[in-house]
């Protein structure tokens, strides 16, 4: 993804895992083979597995840098992680924080880290194992996660079931930072900067979890929306319908969605999601009575 510029905000992808496929009913529980061969035309490679038919994911954060302030928006799995259930998670090695250095960033200059959500594969790196002890990543930084999202992995830890909640991420990934002091909790429609130049707020977003939220920036009239796990796959945009096995709500999932690229389509504005692989960045497009996601390479 090249870098965009949204005002005085210059946007760059961060990334963990540039590429992973999963299984199409791991990912989308009511998809068919049928619904998959339909949109083959404007899916290639890339995106779907030709021998398999599996969807590819991305696995990246984003880097917002204005002159003022440098946020970091889901910070995707982490490194040194037990996720038993899942082994394209499970104690991961990836140079992240590398990439991160390579884009011109430390740690230690990040002011804010946003969280759309607490899933596993969207909070990992706001803590490090350190002399072995997870610590909060980035020392100076806000964390910024959603209260009622937050009270409900709360209350579900709390219960002490017998699987770790969110792969045990709430533990290693959440607690820590709220313990450092770094956590900051706010409510969906929280508003963080309405500057002329460099806008953002959150939106709610229900459906993929308890509290779901996407980010949308503003500035100089121009616009994006960072929409998290609203939209996992760019096949979702053709056939909003097909529902991530995650939804805690899939009939809010779906409304979320389509509402989110009615807003979207046949605008300038930028839909930048949580999973869509390189080169990641597009805008909706209407297409029929449906969408189809234009890359921009």
């Amino acid at each position: 993804m090249r870098q965009i510029t949204i005002g005085s905000m210059r946007i760059d992808r961060l990334v963990e895992i540039p590429s992973l496929a999963f299984d199409k009913t791991w990912l989308f529980a009511n998809v068919t083979d049928e619904v998959i061969a339909a949109n083959r035309s404007w899916l290639d490679h890339r995106y779907i597995e030709p021998e398999t038919g599996r969807f590819i994911l991305s696995h990246h954060s984003y880097l917002v840098r204005t002159p003022r302030w440098t946020a970091v928006v889901d910070t995707c799995c982490g490194n040194h992680k037990p996720r038993p259930r899942v082994p394209a998670w499970n104690n991961l090695n990836q140079p992240y924080l590398e990439n991160m250095a390579a884009l011109g960033v430390r740690p230690e200059q990040v002011d804010f880290v946003m969280c759309t959500h607490l899933h596993v594969d969207h909070v990992g790196w706001n803590t490090r194992l350190i002399n072995g002890r997870w610590v909060p990543t980035f020392p100076k930084a806000r964390y910024l996660m959603g209260r009622a999202e937050f009270r409900h992995w709360e209350a579900a830890h709390r219960a002490n079931p017998p699987t770790p909640v969110n792969h045990g991420s709430f533990e290693d990934s959440v607690l820590p930072v709220v313990a450092a002091g770094q956590a900051e909790f706010v409510e969906t429609d929280h508003l963080l900067f309405d500057d002329r130049d460099a806008g953002l707020r959150f939106a709610p977003a229900p459906g993929h979890t308890a509290g779901n939220m996407q980010i949308h920036l503003n500035g100089r009239g121009d616009h994006a929306v960072m929409s998290g796990d609203v939209i996992h796959h760019p096949i979702q945009c053709a056939e909003p319908w097909l529902s991530n096995a995650a939804d805690v709500d899939p009939a809010a999932a779906l409304a979320t969605r389509v509402t989110l690229l009615e807003e979207l389509a046949d605008t300038p504005s930028y839909l930048l999601t949580g999973h869509f692989p390189a080169p990641t960045a597009g805008r909706v497009v209407r297409h029929g009575e449906a969408f189809r996601f234009r890359f921009e390479d």
